[in-house]
């Protein structure tokens, strides 16, 4: 049974993971080092207020996470992507983006550990207990 989401579309996530067959874990593992790198330049950027250095790494994050149906990241990523160029078009800078983008970590690593249950079921099982030495033996 799949789980229940509002971080993850699981159509989407069962049709990349069709299309992607044996190598779906090694594309999720780069959305992973990706993701976690656009994550870390986009707060950079927002430290620096510069809205400029934040629309790759927002556009990146966008188009990955809709891969794998990651709706609600690739949503917030999209968000912070066209509003940071609208601030670069103003010359302005991006201080209404500070709430979108602390949320973004969080979401990124609820959204990868949403992806890592359902792909590795036997992780999950471990998690809970099943294959664990029984204590006091």
């Amino acid at each position: 049974m799949e789980l229940e989401s509002e971080l993850i579309d699981w159509t989407v996530y069962t049709e990349t993971r069709s299309a992607l067959g044996p190598d779906f874990v090694r594309i999720l593992g780069y959305f992973r080092e990706d993701g976690t790198q656009s994550v870390a330049k986009i707060e950079a950027a927002m430290r620096e207020r510069d809205a400029a250095k934040m629309v790759i790494p927002a556009h990146t994050l966008k188009g990955e996470a809709a891969q794998f149906g990651a709706v609600k990241l690739s949503s917030a990523a999209e968000t912070i992507e066209l509003t940071a160029r609208k601030y670069v078009e103003y010359h302005q800078s991006p201080e209404e983006l500070l709430e979108p983008i602390v949320a973004l970590r969080p979401m990124f690593e609820e959204t990868l550990a949403d992806l890592d249950r359902e792909s590795s079921p036997v992780i999950q099982r471990q998690a809970n207990g099943f294959g664990r030495r029984a204590s006091g033996f």
